[in-house]
């Protein structure tokens, strides 16, 4: 029986450590697996108006602020 009971508060001191020290994740980016089609070309801030690879669609982006446009120059979305 004390086995079962330092078993009970080992596991209540990991949990509670775990959540003070912010293991347990609180958001996550969750991205939709589909892909924009007519992409041609990807700005970002870091880059300026250089035309970089697209990737799949927004979410994908390498980082906040860039913008997927279409070969007529229309933009199709923003990273968030």
């Amino acid at each position: 029986m004390a086995r079962d009971k330092s078993i009970g508060a080992i596991l209540l001191l990991l949990v509670c450590g775990s959540i003070l020290l912010g293991v347990i994740p609180t958001e996550a980016k969750v991205c939709p697996l589909f892909c924009y089609v007519g992409v041609a070309y990807m700005t970002c801030p870091s880059s300026g108006s250089e035309h970089r690879s697209p990737p799949c669609n927004c979410c994908f982006a390498p980082e906040t602020g860039c913008s997927l446009y279409r070969s007529d120059g229309t933009i199709l979305c923003t990273s968030t």
